[in-house]
């Protein structure tokens, strides 16, 4: 299968004694659900950043679509890439109609304008995110929540080849967070879109995903047979063969308790004063 993206050998650092990835190299198919977990520090937010073109590797090469990221000018990436960040500064006086239309404007036509098609690509959206019922409400004036599903709506709206998420279910309750989940899988199986998600919820990874990126906590030099590891601290592959209670308890220093509900592996943590659960299979 061909990869949408492929990174090689990249390295980032804020400043230059710093290193906050070292050596990071992996692709992700096209049409793929890849998602990035690990603990806070890690660097999970930067590589989104350089997955976006936001930030610059300091070492080593990002492709797009098998073109270098840096070739591309910002309206063509866009035509690639949608972005949500976890924290948004909502945009002063636009209602969430006119935010996810934004999303648009690169396919306006000479006129300026949004035309039909474009009308009918975000009421699709809004619909799909559950925004509907407050369309024509100031962005400002929605919960945190709220907004989230609203710049979810946008990243739909801008039919991006690839779809780059950072904590996607950050603020939203049971629902919502499987509402989403549910809508990025099925972007992903109708539409053939690429996804990459930043996330903490590690279950829902087990559950949706197809690939996942374990990021931090790995001594140096640390692999298993048949996992793509660095010399540094990461680990990347198929859902199942990364995700053990033994590689979630290495990477964030936590105990799991590990069970199945039909096909799917489940992670529970537990902490100094966990319920016992003595009897419990644990596989």
């Amino acid at each position: 299968m061909n990869s949408i993206i492929e990174v090689k050998d990249v390295s980032f650092g804020y400043t230059r004694q710093s290193t906050i990835l070292s050596n990071i190299s992996f692709d992700v198919p096209v049409g793929s659900f890849l998602a990035v977990a690990g603990p806070n520090g890690a660097g999970k937010s930067t590589l989104l950043n350089l997955l976006s073109g936001s930030l610059t590797p300091k070492s080593g090469t990002i492709r797009i679509d098998a073109a270098p990221i840096e070739s591309y000018s910002t309206k063509s990436l866009a035509s690639k890439i949608a972005v949500v960040r976890q924290e948004f500064v909502p945009v002063f006086g636009f209602s969430v109609i006119e935010t996810v239309m934004m999303a648009r404007t690169r396919h306006y036509g000479q006129v300026g304008f949004e035309s039909k098609a474009d009308r009918k690509i975000v009421n699709e959206a809004i619909e799909a995110t559950d925004t509907a019922q407050f369309a024509a409400r100031p962005l400002g004036s929605l919960s945190g929540g709220e907004r989230q599903r609203v710049f979810i709506a946008r990243a739909l709206a801008q039919a991006s080849d690839i779809l780059l998420l950072d904590e996607p279910t950050s603020f939203l309750d049971l629902r919502h967070q499987v509402d989403i989940y549910d809508l990025l899988k099925a972007a992903q199986s109708e539409k053939n879109k690429t996804v990459v998600a930043v996330t903490h919820d590690i279950n829902l990874a087990a559950q949706y995903c197809d690939h996942i990126m374990l990021l931090g906590g790995y001594p140096a030099g640390a692999g298993a047979p048949g996992r793509h590891q660095s010399e540094g601290n990461y680990c990347v592959g198929r859902t199942r063969d990364v995700f053990s209670p033994e590689q979630i308890e290495e990477v964030f220093g936590v105990k799991v308790f590990s069970g199945e509900v039909g096909r799917e592996r489940f992670f529970l943590p537990l902490g100094r004063f966990a319920k016992d659960y003595r009897g419990i299979s644990r596989t």
